[in-house]
């Protein structure tokens, strides 16, 4: 008989995460947005076929875009309503906010990047986090600090 494949545990609604995401940027804000998709792209996304390998958030003319996300194309569709599947995609967020973003970009060497598309109350949200980038030192530091949480936990699992 053939073994059952585990399913990763993700909170309900989750479609995708960005697990490069916290090793490379230290987050300091996170933020909701809409994204303005087609059909087949939000069938595609339903069944999880997103990549965010090289994803990040631009800025131009006082809108926010989705660029370097890989949305592969929806196998049920047929070859003329396919969509780019590298395209740039429109965030849906509130003027003030993109301005804010965009000011702490451009002054303070931040960078805006993807981290989780969800389901929301039945429309896709993306959680974008404003992050400064890891450097090599720090990135060590983590892996000591995750060590040495683990092996804490197992000696008070011996104890127990």
């Amino acid at each position: 008989m053939a073994r059952k494949k585990k399913k990763k545990k993700v909170s309900p609604g989750t479609i995708a995460t960005n697990k490069q995401a916290r090793r490379l940027y230290e987050i300091l804000e996170t933020f909701e947005a809409g994204l303005s998709l087609r059909g087949s792209e939000v069938k595609s996304m339903r069944a999880g076929q997103i990549s965010f390998s090289d994803g990040y958030i631009s800025f131009h003319d006082g809108s926010a875009f989705l660029v370097g996300v890989h949305i592969a194309p929806y196998e049920q569709t047929g070859q003329f309503d396919q969509h780019d599947p590298d395209r740039r995609r429109r965030l849906l967020m509130h003027k003030s906010e993109i301005e804010m973003l965009q000011t702490k970009v451009d002054q303070k060497g931040l960078t805006v990047v993807p981290m989780k598309v969800y389901l929301s109350r039945g429309k896709i949200k993306l959680q974008i986090g404003l992050g400064r980038g890891k450097n090599v030192h720090s990135k060590k530091q983590d892996l000591k600090d995750r060590d040495i949480a683990r092996d804490t936990a197992r000696q008070l699992a011996a104890y127990k």
